[in-house]
């Protein structure tokens, strides 16, 4: 494609906002069109970015080559298959669509379309990502916290599809194993649905992961821990640093016997990591490529996010079917 891909942002909340801005400024790409049921916020964004305003998204369907769905997580289905159906390339923000049913509907239909479909895991485009992904190759134990203060929007969804997700697709995208059992546990607090919640997760190559994740927490932290049958490993996402331990036996050990241990710690540049991700689309569009994170891999991380969902509300029903027969009793 040697003409510049034509693209419209629909969703213009605060994150489809960034997205409008991020589309304007990627090489290769043009910006056409703003769309959002509210159309004095469709105005103002396209005001801002000299695009032109539109409240029914079937206006784009002639002026566009591929869209940015950051629309609410209930409306995806219905409007990136919309675009998909009639063979326009969709980037849709994480979690794909709120069932798998839906999800599986997506992919079908941009491949019988032969669409791109791109799913915003945006997490995989950070720098310190993509360097952890070269240092992970035989995870044995992942430990995995993401909390964060608490903000209304975002709130359509439960904490799995809202932040957890983040960490589940990036474990899948780690590990060789299937997705055999989860035991999770949590709870709704300020929301009408789950806003803390913890998880663990068995895979079938042996493979366990620990994850917890709060949206009602005082502070932020972002951390995974891996262990491997070498080596080590630690992540902050906040600050971008990774830190390795492994054994190395051409080291003296700390006592006589023991095999020595290597260490390294860096911390890798903050990256523009919404940039690359629109960038990553971008070119898959132009050069008709497979997507970065793919449809099938946003069902995977749908589907193991479901998962944890149906064993903490199973978890939620055994606690008070027991404090019932308590009072009861």
């Amino acid at each position: 494609m040697s003409q510049p891909v034509r693209m419209a942002v629909v969703g213009v909340g605060h994150f489809g906002r960034v997205h409008a801005t991020k589309v304007s400024q990627t090489e290769g790409a043009e910006l056409v069109a703003v769309a959002d049921l509210d159309g004095d916020r469709a105005a103002e964004v396209a005001g801002e970015l000299g695009v032109a305003a539109v409240t029914d998204m079937a206006e784009l369907y002639d002026q566009v080559d591929a869209v940015c769905v950051a629309a609410a997580t209930r409306a995806h289905a219905a409007v990136a298959g919309s675009f998909l159906e009639r063979g326009i390339h969709v980037l849709v923000e994480k979690p794909i669509t709120p069932d798998v049913a839906s999800a599986r509907k997506l992919i079908d239909t941009a491949a019988n379309a032969n669409a791109i479909l791109q799913v915003g895991h945006l997490q995989r485009f950070f720098g310190v990502t993509e360097a952890l992904r070269k240092r992970v190759s035989r995870p044995l134990f992942v430990e995995c916290t993401r909390i964060a203060p608490f903000k209304p929007r975002g709130t359509d969804v439960n904490v799995i599809l809202d932040l957890m997700i983040h960490d589940l697709d990036l474990i899948l995208s780690f590990t060789e194993g299937s997705l055999l059992s989860v035991d999770a546990a949590g709870a709704p607090v300020l929301s009408d649905s789950e806003d803390i919640a913890n998880a663990r997760l068995k895979f079938s190559d042996g493979c366990v992961a620990n994850i917890t994740s709060s949206r009602i927490s005082l502070k932020t932290e972002r951390k995974m821990r891996i262990f491997q049958p070498d080596s080590y490993i630690t992540v902050d996402f906040e600050t971008h640093t990774i830190r390795t331990v492994w054994r190395d036996d051409s080291k003296p050990g700390p006592i006589p016997g023991a095999p020595g241990v290597g260490f390294e710690e860096e911390t890798y540049r903050e990256t523009d990591a919404l940039g690359r991700e629109i960038a990553a689309f971008v070119n898959a569009v132009a050069t008709g490529g497979r997507p970065e994170v793919s449809g099938e891999d946003g069902l995977r991380a749908l589907e193991a996010a479901l998962m944890v969902t149906d064993s903490l509300r199973a978890h939620a029903e055994l606690i008070q079917d027991g404090a019932v027969r308590k009072a009861s009793g």
